[in-house]
């Protein structure tokens, strides 16, 4: 058996989406993404809930995610529950039924000059 990569707990304690942008171009628009790997031989059952200033939780917003395969989830797509709002500051925790690892990346476009943070999620232990 491989050894396992990751952790089924993650948080990324940032989270803001603008509604504006300088680009019509839909891969220059605004944009959290959560960079997800699943190293393992099972697939991943992934589900990533919500967290706000003022008002409740919404999610779990489900996602699957191949045995040994990668999957770039931006927030901005995620409907069900419901879309994600944007100009809305907000936190997300996400967990799976199978260890993996998640990086968080923004495009922030609201200025001709983009902005591109990366940095890996908060792994619980």
């Amino acid at each position: 058996m491989r050894q396992e990569v990751g952790r089924r707990t993650w948080a990324i304690p940032e989270g803001f989406i603008p509604s504006q942008g300088t680009s019509q171009d839909p891969a220059l628009a605004s944009h959290e993404t959560a960079c997800i790997l699943n190293a393992s031989d099972r697939d991943a059952d992934v589900s990533i809930t919500l967290f706000f200033e003022d008002r409740d939780p919404v999610g779990p917003y489900h996602v699957a995610v191949p045995a040994m395969r990668t999957r770039h989830v931006r927030f901005n797509d995620l409907q069900d529950p419901e879309p994600v709002p944007r100009d809305t500051p907000y936190s997300s925790a996400i967990e799976s039924d199978v260890p993996i690892v998640v990086q968080h990346t923004r495009l922030d476009s609201r200025k001709a000059e983009l902005a591109l943070l990366s940095t890996l999620a908060y792994p619980a232990e």
